[in-house]
């Protein structure tokens, strides 16, 4: 299959690798120069555990150059995804699937003023990476992936399955699920509970669960999420404030990437994470003070960036 992923990031570039691995015809497309040279240069440096391997994928910062795939995977920051759905809508052409596995909450609506619903595929992934420069990730985390159909019609679960099957050939261990927006929304409430607050205090993910009032503001944020989740008929797990912790301890000596963006001093998704929430209290008569705190906070942060 033609693949072309729009944003290689950490996330972009390690899917993109595994999947010209597995054989397939993969692009990488990023305005980030530096970055599309040294892929195309030396190829993709792949750290995990110690060991670096070196994967071959075709780089490019020129849509031309790609022309038409079959799917299109956007990984861009969701600050970009209206940019990133424009892109998406050139190379996919009239057919190709466009799938979402960004963090955050919004994507998929913006993508569909776009590209048609049937053609949309959401999810998330436990895989994680870190950019360590140009040409060079870490692959720090292995974990499953589930995607869905964002549009409930026979051709949209149609594709969903297909490709679970495409990346499960590709070693990718995924599966398609019919309710795609709770798992979405399921994977929200652990960015909410561990994100902002690590990116605010500099902390690790797993240094969330050492003070008690530390875990009382995690779990306060997540409550208000969980409340506005309810309020719209979206199925949540019913131990979500546990796997907030669990996740953090899972995950204790990582930055989180809201956390790694403060560090750089990169645009955060702040807005498609807590500030999601905030909107939708609104909309909805509901109260969100913890989550707008949080919002206000990483906003006044990153207006101050030296």
């Amino acid at each position: 299959m033609k693949v072309a992923v729009v944003g290689a990031g950490a996330m972009g570039s390690l899917f993109g690798a595994m999947l010209a691995e597995a054989g397939n015809d993969v692009w990488l497309y990023d305005v980030w120069l530096e970055h599309v040279q040294a892929i195309d240069q030396n190829g993709l440096q792949i750290e995990r555990e110690g060991k670096t391997r070196t994967v071959k994928v075709k780089a490019t910062t020129d849509l031309q150059q790609i022309g038409q795939a079959e799917l299109v995977i956007i990984f861009v920051k969701a600050s970009r995804t209206k940019t990133a759905a424009e892109t998406a809508q050139t190379i996919a052409g009239s057919g190709g699937s466009v799938v979402t596995l960004q963090n955050g909450m919004g994507n998929a609506d913006i993508i569909a003023e776009f590209i048609e619903p049937e053609r949309i595929l959401a999810g998330t992934t436990s895989h994680g990476a870190t950019l360590l420069g140009p040409g060079t990730i870490r692959h720090a985390g292995i974990g499953p992936t589930t995607i869905g159909a964002w549009s409930q019609t026979n051709e949209g679960l149609q594709r969903a399955g297909q490709l679970a099957e495409f990346f499960n050939r590709a070693g990718i261990e995924t599966e398609s699920v019919a309710d795609v927006r709770s798992v979405v929304w399921n994977k929200l409430l652990i960015n909410i509970g561990i994100n902002a607050i690590t990116a605010l205090t500099r902390i690790k993910n797993g240094q969330i669960l050492d003070l008690e009032i530390t875990r009382e503001l995690s779990r306060a944020a997540v409550m208000e999420a969980i409340i506005v989740a309810q309020a719209e008929n979206i199925k949540v797990h019913d131990d979500a404030l546990d796997r907030v912790f669990k996740d953090a301890e899972a995950t204790a000596l990582n930055r989180s990437s809201m956390g790694q963006d403060v560090d750089n001093r990169r645009q955060t998704e702040i807005a498609a994470i807590n500030g999601f929430i905030v909107c939708e209290a609104k909309r909805l008569g509901l109260p969100a003070p913890v989550n707008f705190a949080l919002t206000a906070l990483v906003q006044t942060l990153e207006y101050h960036y030296k």
